[in-house]
């Protein structure tokens, strides 16, 4: 494996969590970030990971942040041109960005996430504790701090890398069907792009068949990464970027009322919410949409204005097919009221077969659709990185490549995916990410439907979400 340094960093690193990806994650730094370990420092919650942060000789403490006590834990930990890697749930990522802005320290998470309990708060509205609502918390902070260290919020795999093959695949469509195309170099120019090709629908499409030995137990919620993250954006009203083509409301969305009217959620967790969606390997199939910041920042991205109006915005959310043994688990708190099981269990060394394929589903353009993302095997990725699976070394892939953006750009500000080089971003986390996959397809989410829902097809557009059915 290239081991190439990609930047040569002189500050100190800081984790604030160590799960599964964490511990996928720090081998890839080790290997492409010059820097000492003897810099890096892991703070965490629990004793999980300890005995892969001593296989590198880096430094883990266990002393959980809680908002009573961040600010003085961090204090003597981190100064200007430091950088803050924030892995962890049930910590607020608004409260440590800020923190970070105030004191020139660079930053990057995964998710957006809250204090713990405000994801299932009663007291709050529900777009208060949507991705919506958390990112547009975070959004706002540009305006207070225009300029300052660079501050990366959302970049994994999805969200973060998902961006990119949006772009990616955008290019590749042009070109197939008009010849040399120009790479738009802002937001303006990409939604322009965006919608001279016709873009109506983006699907963040994702099957995961890595399957383990022993399988999942009953009361034990078994996953391929993060069960408590999994499990608490699963219970998060369901979420989707609206389009403007969209001419049938679904019975239960809401809109938001504040920020930039991008999407819209549903009164019922994700968890419990079933669209259709396609990838190159399983073709069509049945997946959740659970709640994730792209579907709202690339339906934002893409959206172009005039005189103040919205006249073009593709819908955009996540398909999720997770692990069957994932499905099994979601399945069984589903009976449960979204009760989580007392046991729980991340696959890793027992997966002894499956791949991860996850990409963007580009629809309604000339050429129909197109699929444009990663397909990654247990056995690639136990080849590419220790202590990952297919799964977390996509996301590890895209922490990363997005560390290295920000040290190669140390005072950009507040930086979604969306607005960073895709090819730079690309350029690094390619080698981690299997083979990289585009795909056209002649398929649409009325394809195959059969007799069962003909009386709810609209034929006049197979784009609308009213046919891309909600169970």
């Amino acid at each position: 494996m290239d081991e190439k340094k990609h930047v040569k960093f002189s500050g100190r690193l800081v984790f604030i969590g160590f799960g599964s990806v964490g511990q996928g994650t720090l081998p890839l730094i080790l290997r492409h970030i010059d820097m000492p370990r003897e810099r890096i420092l892991i703070i965490t919650a629990d004793e999980r990971g300890r005995k892969e942060a001593a296989e590198y000789g880096v430094q883990y403490v266990v002393k959980p942040l809680r908002l009573d006590n961040y600010v003085k834990q961090l204090e003597p930990l981190l100064s200007q041109g430091d950088f803050l890697l924030n892995l962890s749930v049930d910590v607020s990522s608004a409260a440590l960005i800020e923190y970070c802005l105030r004191r020139g320290v660079m930053y990057l998470d995964t998710c957006i996430e809250p204090w713990h309990g405000m994801y299932t708060d009663g007291s709050l509205p529900p777009s208060r504790r949507s991705n919506y609502g958390l990112r547009e918390v975070v959004l706002a902070m540009r305006k207070k701090y225009p300029k300052g260290a660079t501050i990366i919020p959302t970049h994994g795999a999805n969200p973060g890398l998902i961006s990119h093959w949006v772009k990616r695949g955008m290019v590749n469509i042009a070109q197939d069907t008009w010849g040399d195309v120009k790479i738009p170099k802002n937001k303006k120019e990409w939604a322009r792009l965006a919608m001279k090709l016709g873009i109506k629908a983006i699907h963040c499409a994702e099957r995961d068949t890595q399957v383990a030995d022993p399988r999942k137990e009953r009361f034990e919620f078994a996953n391929t990464w993060s069960v408590d993250g999994f499990v608490s954006e699963g219970r998060q009203p369901s979420e989707l970027g609206w389009g403007t083509h969209e001419k049938h409301f679904p019975v239960d969305g809401h809109r938001h009322g504040y920020g930039c009217d991008s999407a819209i959620y549903l009164a019922r967790p994700g968890m419990s919410v079933r669209v259709r969606s396609w990838t190159p390997s399983e073709g069509p199939y049945q997946g959740f949409m659970i709640t994730h910041g792209e579907a709202i920042s690339i339906a934002d991205y893409l959206t172009v204005r005039e005189k103040g109006k919205a006249i073009y915005r593709p819908t955009c959310h996540y398909a999720y097919h997770p692990c069957d043994d994932a499905v099994l688990s979601n399945h069984e708190i589903a009976g449960k009221n979204w009760t989580l099981q007392p046991k729980w269990r991340i696959f890793m060394d027992e997966i002894f077969d499956g791949v991860d394929e996850l990409g963007a589903l580009l629809m309604g353009h000339p050429r129909n659709a197109y699929w444009f993302g990663s397909r990654l095997s247990i056995e690639q990725a136990r080849k590419l990185a220790p202590h990952n699976n297919a799964t977390s070394l996509q996301v590890a892939a895209g922490v990363l490549s997005g560390m290295v953006w920000a040290m190669e750009n140390p005072e950009a500000g507040i930086m979604e995916p969306d607005d960073l080089d895709y090819r730079r971003i690309l350029d690094i986390a390619d080698p981690y990410l299997g083979e990289i996959v585009g795909e056209y397809t002649d398929w649409t989410p009325l394809k195959d439907r059969g007799w069962l829902f003909e009386e709810d097809v609209d034929r006049s557009d197979p784009w609308q979400f009213k046919n891309i059915r909600v169970a």
